[in-house]
């Protein structure tokens, strides 16, 4: 997979340029670090101490596309802003965890965490060190490695790196599939372009099938210049590493998510450098589940406006037109959650599929599903069970039996 940009690339020590300004920026305010969101709900900042609402440096609000229940990752924490929002919006059963590199931004979020809990009333939030981009290795846990056994050799640092190897397999800090949503606020830039690729893998290895990433960053719309890229100060501005804007939903296309969308989007430039715009964009991304394709006699109606589109499968679903599909996919489009929902009709069959005994369904082409697929034999010889439609907000709408409706052959 190719970098985020195609210029000469970063010199220097990013990762330290990124700890020394952030840690600065939890000792004392710097308004210039991001172009900080505005429009958070207020009800849920006011249990926050001031210190904490005055040192977040994001560009958005994510915190509004997370549910009550769920169970939330925020990337890159920071002081801990939006992870405190997080834990009065999902609730005493949803649970947060906020993963960050930097010792003096964990402390700060950290130093705040008792009494919050204490005003929301239920504990339901934690924050551990660790890199975005490896979010099985807890790096409070390998510290405490290295201070009782420092290491002095080469076999001492083979240890290491098994014993490291040994926490992500068996201990890992955040677990495969174990996560509604994965948030982020104005962080996943500053990962450096080579590990930018392990980073959306690891999104989308902790969220469970039909979870979703939200990701508010910084994106420009034209490949930054070579000055941009090589400025360490840029950097760690949240600049240099900006993502193209139409690379940054390839990434989560190429990651194996679906459903890939623009929530928000800033309409003038936050910063205009060497002629390249840089404004902040919200993108939602869903896990599509790991499971074969089975035929189930289901159907797809898409409901328009456009005459015709296509899904991240492949499959071309023309306004109207009952399109054949697979459980999956049928499951995926018609998903009350899912980003779907509002654009399509679902039609099962009137005689349900068993799961036993449902066959393979060839995805590799796209054809009509016929009504008497899914009427079945059955409703030819006028004894129909009810069937119903799932439209938008899984509403299920009664259609007629055969003693209401009109005679065989007459639809």
């Amino acid at each position: 997979m190719s970098s985020p940009t195609t210029g000469a690339g970063p010199t220097g020590d990013i990762e330290r340029e990124v700890i020394r300004r952030y840690a600065a920026g939890a000792e004392q305010v710097e308004a210039a670090l991001c172009c900080a969101a505005s429009d958070y709900d207020t009800r849920y900042l006011e249990i926050l101490p001031e210190e904490i609402i005055a040192k977040d440096y994001g560009c958005g609000d994510p915190s509004k596309w997370v549910s009550e229940g769920e169970h939330v990752v925020d990337l890159g924490s920071g002081a801990g802003k939006v992870c405190y929002i997080l834990a009065q919006k999902v609730g005493s059963q949803g649970s947060v965890t906020g993963v960050d590199f930097n010792d003096t931004m964990l402390a700060l979020a950290r130093k705040h965490r008792d009494t919050i809990v204490e005003r929301i009333g239920y504990d339901n939030v934690r924050f551990v060190k660790g890199r975005i981009q490896d979010l099985a290795l807890d790096l409070d846990r390998l510290q405490q490695k290295l201070a009782d056994e420092p290491v002095a050799s080469v076999d001492a640092w083979h240890a290491l790196e098994e014993h490291c190897r040994a926490l992500r397999t068996n201990e890992p800090m955040i677990a495969d599939s174990s996560i509604d949503a994965v948030v982020s606020n104005c962080v996943l830039n500053l990962v450096r372009p080579e590990q930018k690729e392990a980073l959306f893998a690891e999104i989308f290895r902790v969220l469970r099938p039909g979870g979703r990433a939200v990701i508010s960053d910084v994106v420009c719309d034209e490949t930054p210049t070579d000055r941009i890229l090589n400025d360490p100060e840029l950097w760690s501005g949240c600049i240099a590493g900006a993502f193209v804007e139409h690379e940054f939903l390839q990434r989560f296309e190429r990651a194996g998510f679906y459903g890939v969308e623009i929530l928000e989007r800033q309409a003038e430039p936050w910063q205009v450098i060497d002629g390249v715009e840089f404004r902040s964009m919200t993108v939602r991304a869903y896990k599509a589940p790991d499971e074969p394709c089975m035929e189930h006699k289901q159907a797809i109606v898409y409901r328009g406006p456009w005459s015709r589109v296509t899904d991240d499968d492949g499959h071309a679903l023309v306004r109207g037109r009952r399109t054949a599909v697979c459980d999956r996919t049928y499951r995926t489009l018609t998903d009350p959650r899912g980003p779907y929902r509002d654009s399509v009709i679902g039609i099962e069959p009137l005689e349900p599929v068993d799961a036993s005994s449902a066959g393979l369904f060839d995805c590799s082409g796209v054809r009509t599903r016929e009504p008497r697929e899914t009427k079945g034999d059955a409703y030819r010889n006028g004894a129909s069970p009810t069937r119903s439609a799932v439209g938008p907000d899984d509403a299920s709408v009664e259609r007629p039996s055969a003693d209401d409706a009109c005679g065989p052959g007459c639809c």
